[in-house]
């Protein structure tokens, strides 16, 4: 669920001062049930992507081949310029914003062309917009697939669920191969359109085989083979979120490129800011329209049925993708007459010098050490899976309250963003997570009021104890979240900054699923079943009181850690600003 909540941030943090790139995650928001993380059952871990804020901006000879760098590459090089400035939401940038929208967007302008913030609305444009659409729209699906292992026909428990989803957000923990594949080994010539065209099919393959091809694995109905069914779903799922994970790394490239292209050409500034902001409020429309409709479409049809509907989605993005304007690599020519042309294989040689310098950089004690501190705190177990069995099995909820849960939560960590923006920006970052990390637990802790059904002794509903208990622990969650974010992009020192930030992100993508599956680890020990929800109470203490044990090591935060946001921006801002 993280994705939708990364997405959502970061898309409303460019578009609206000062959130959206402040924060951080395709929109990709639901939280678990432990302490500062809080990230409620419906999503498993943090897929997160890399388009964090960047501190440090590369020299020219640094990077002397922009057309060589991978997609995350080039979002991370971007966003040293831009994304800062919508992080950091100072008032200095805050009304340059506001004064450059308001002078690109003019009255006289058409429209069409306000609706897209002042960019004219070209196919090479409505292409991009639609492919971040379809990114969030995908959410679509999230709740069917969970459904689909839940009940009819594998009746996975609380355990397995939980170490399945798990397994499913492994391809958003290697988002920077997918820049490296796009970069070195163009398909057909083309290092973007052809990934996006991959992306989309095999999106399609998944989904649709998911809505209509499983009755022919074993007949799944009969049961003959559900073993067979079981591990053919599962790599299915895995394929699907590899293509929507694929799909956003080389769509960010695109945009980076095209912001670059109108600079280079002396473009208005103010257009490469309307696109970013354009192509996140566009995924983070898609992750809201999708929220709800992932349950209330579950009240009327099966989860095969929506994963059908679902299928189309990818299928936009690899016919839109056709209509991107990208030139064919080339190579030197050749033959003896000197007309053919054959692709440069002497491209991989910069992703290996990158890769080089990524260990040589990820060896630093005063890089390692921080890094292992967020890992450790990312990776404490949660109690998602066996909630969402109590949820719908013990106390009644269907997919359509879920669906609403997942756009107030998703709203709510927005507002997590601003509190943030407002209130912590100028507190050191090992404070906040000191504090948000210790705050979390008794508030972590009040689900237990649930699972004992004590709330309803209090006259509080189970309805509405569950939204507010939402509301409150992604606001919390978010706030905790964000200064991860800005220590990751401390780390990074100057000529790796970018690829050292991408590995970040997908080190903090598998530390939630290590995560979610000590979490499944911990429910099979003690029992919790769709029937047995004797020991769900002590599970809740321990994965909540357990988000306290990486605190012990939070002197590894020492030095990069003591420095808030607000003072990072400043001392950077001087040797690193445009």
């Amino acid at each position: 669920m993280k994705i939708i909540s990364v997405q959502l941030l970061i898309g409303l943090l460019v578009a609206i001062p000062p959130d959206e790139g402040a924060s951080f995650s395709h929109p990709r928001v639901l939280w678990t049930n432990k302490g500062a993380k809080t990230q409620h059952w419906q999503f498993t871990s943090s897929q997160l992507h890399g388009k964090r804020p960047q501190l440090f901006t590369p020299s020219g000879n640094e990077v002397e081949e922009p057309d060589l760098l991978s997609p995350t590459l080039l979002m991370a090089d971007q966003n040293t310029k831009n994304v800062d400035k919508n992080i950091d939401q100072n008032a200095m940038d805050a009304n340059h914003n506001e004064s450059s929208s308001s002078e690109h967007i003019s009255d006289e302008m058409p429209l069409v062309q306000k609706l897209f913030l002042g960019i004219e609305p070209t196919p090479d444009i409505l292409a991009i917009v639609t492919i971040y659409f379809v990114e969030g729209a995908l959410g679509l699906a999230r709740l069917a697939q969970t459904f689909l292992l839940k009940e009819e026909p594998f009746h996975l428990g609380p355990a397995e669920l939980s170490a399945t989803l798990g397994i499913l957000t492994l391809p958003w923990t290697i988002k920077p191969l997918y820049g490296f594949l796009s970069d070195g080994f163009p398909i057909g010539g083309y290092r973007r359109r052809s990934y996006l065209v991959l992306g989309g099919m095999v999106g399609f393959a998944s989904y649709a085989f998911l809505a209509w091809g499983l009755g022919l694995v074993g007949n799944i109905e009969g049961g003959n083979n559900p073993s067979m069914a079981l591990t053919v779903t599962v790599i299915s799922l895995l394929l699907s979120s590899a293509s929507i994970a694929l799909s956003d790394v080389v769509a960010d490239g695109i945009v980076v490129q095209k912001t670059r292209e109108a600079a280079t050409r002396g473009e208005d500034p103010a257009i490469a800011g309307s696109l970013q902001s354009l192509c996140w409020c566009s995924a983070a429309l898609g992750g809201l329209i999708s929220a709800y409709f992932s349950g209330s479409l579950l009240e009327k049809m099966s989860p095969r049925e929506v994963f059908g509907i679902a299928s189309v989605l990818p299928l936009a993005v690899a016919a839109m993708s056709l209509l991107i304007e990208e030139q064919p690599v080339v190579k030197k020519r050749r033959s003896l007459d000197d007309t053919e042309e054959q692709y440069d294989l002497n491209q991989v040689a910069p992703v290996k010098e990158q890769i080089s310098s990524l260990w040589s950089a990820l060896r630093q004690e005063t890089i390692y050490k921080p890094i292992l501190f967020i890992f450790l705190w990312q990776a404490t177990p949660t109690s998602d899976g066996a909630m969402l069995y109590f949820l719908t099995d013990d106390i009644g909820f269907g997919p359509e309250f879920l669906g609403r849960v997942r756009l107030v939560t998703a709203a709510s960590s927005l507002l997590g963003v601003w509190l943030y923006n407002q209130y912590l920006r100028r507190v050191p970052i090992k404070d906040v997570l000191l504090w948000t990390s210790i705050v979390s637990v008794p508030l972590g802790l009040t689900q237990l009021l649930l699972i004992s059904h004590y709330n309803r002794v209090l006259g509080i509903p189970d309805g509405a104890f569950v939204f507010g208990d939402d509301v409150v622990l992604a606001i919390l969650g978010e706030m905790a979240f964000l200064p991860t974010l800005v220590l990751a992009a401390r780390l990074c020192p100057p000529g790796v900054e970018a690829v050292l930030f991408a590995t970040l992100m997908s080190i903090y993508n598998g530390a939630s699923t290590l995560g979610t599956e000590l979490g499944a680890g911990l429910t099979k020990l003690l029992g919790v079943t769709e029937s047995d929800f004797s020991n769900l109470a002590l599970l809740t203490i321990i994965c909540n009181v357990s988000s306290l044990i990486p605190l012990v090591f939070i002197g590894w935060l020492d030095g990069v850690g003591e420095e808030s946001q607000e003072e990072m921006e400043a001392r950077e801002s001087g040797p690193f600003s445009d």
